[in-house]
């Protein structure tokens, strides 16, 4: 029979369909036929194809915008949203606006022409995770934005292009997402209640439980969530709490490029290299006004949510807000937990 799950955080209710539950190695899917890869303008000695960089890992021998680096980030070429100009609210009858004000980087993974996070290594990856923090701190200087969202498209079902080179991209918004401000509503209300963290309480009921728990490595967890969204969701998140990922020191940011290394290794080992997205969310800026928000440090905690490709959202999902996923996150743990890597 199938099952309704309410996600404790946001009270997201969840169809867990065991009626059309597939076998967890089901989902492998078959090698997707791609479109034609287009030269690729992020590779190492390519530099004059992307616009100038913003950020790089780079010895200091080494020129900006040359050959040498280790990392780079440069603006999006198409941005959704520019970063020049003034915010201009106003409304128009009951209707909001402002301009698009914002930043759009892309996050340039590694020198080397490689598709997947997962081939990258774990130090690289910890480089990765110092530049999302970098950027964060320095576009947080600007009083114009509120929030930074850091996200991964890969592969072609995922919005990952025609360029298969691994990267990442950061968008700042003028406003607070909606989808973070439900996890912060959430947290509160959670907090005021019990005066702990709601992620904090997960986290300790996941390690007791065992059930959904991929990797307990260090300072970090992976599980699958209890109201998972889709099969094969997996949510990363840091066992001490704080909510900014801008408070790691440099050994927490190599024991999460060791853990993301496992999580997506298996995923691609076990699932036969899924699209997927993963979106970071942590804390907004702290902007001092009437009204500002003063319990965040202490309910909410930041953590990383990664999504295979493996269903599509149809009909039901747009008009009610449930999701619908037909393996039950029990299952999609385990058999996570018996790949190999």
């Amino acid at each position: 029979m199938p099952e309704l799950r309410k996600d404790p955080i946001i009270g997201r209710w969840v169809i867990i369909a065991t009626e059309r539950a597939k076998r967890p190695d089901q989902f492998a899917g078959q090698v997707q036929q791609l479109p034609a890869e287009k030269p690729c303008p992020f590779c190492e000695g390519r530099e004059s194809q992307t616009p100038p960089e913003i950020y790089a890992i780079r010895p200091k021998a080494t020129a900006p915008n040359g050959p040498g680096w280790e990392l780079r980030v440069v603006p999006s070429i198409a941005p959704f949203l520019g970063v020049e100009g003034e915010l201009w609210r106003k409304g128009k009858g009951l209707y909001d606006l402002m301009n698009g004000i914002g930043a759009h980087e892309i996050i340039i993974e590694t020198n080397q022409h490689i598709y997947d996070m997962a081939d990258l290594s774990e130090e690289q990856i910890s480089k990765v995770i110092t530049c999302y923090i970098d950027r964060i701190v320095d576009l947080e200087r600007d009083k114009r934005f509120k929030y930074v969202l850091i996200f991964k498209n890969h592969g072609w079902i995922a919005g990952g292009g025609r360029v298969r080179h691994s990267r990442s991209q950061l968008i700042a918004t003028p406003v607070n997402p909606k989808r973070v401000k439900e996890e912060l509503v959430g947290a509160r209300q959670y907090y005021d209640y019990h005066e702990r963290c709601v992620f904090c309480d997960l986290i300790k009921q996941e390690i007791d439980l065992k059930d959904r728990v991929i990797l307990d490595i260090d300072g970090f967890i992976a599980i699958t969530p209890f109201a998972a969204r889709f099969p094969f969701e997996v949510w990363i998140l840091p066992k001490k709490h704080c909510a900014d990922i801008t408070c790691l020191n440099m050994p927490a940011r190599l024991e999460l490029g060791r853990i993301m290394k496992k999580v997506l290794a298996k995923l691609k080992k076990g699932l036969n290299d899924p699209s997927y997205n993963y979106v970071i969310h942590t804390a907004p800026f702290r902007r001092e006004k009437a009204g500002y928000w003063k319990s965040i440090d202490d309910d909410y905690h930041w953590h990383i949510e990664i999504m295979p490709s493996l269903t599509r959202v149809a009909g039901f999902e747009w008009g009610t807000g449930f999701y619908i996923c037909p393996l039950p996150p029990e299952d999609a743990a385990k058999f996570l937990r018996g790949v190999e890597v």
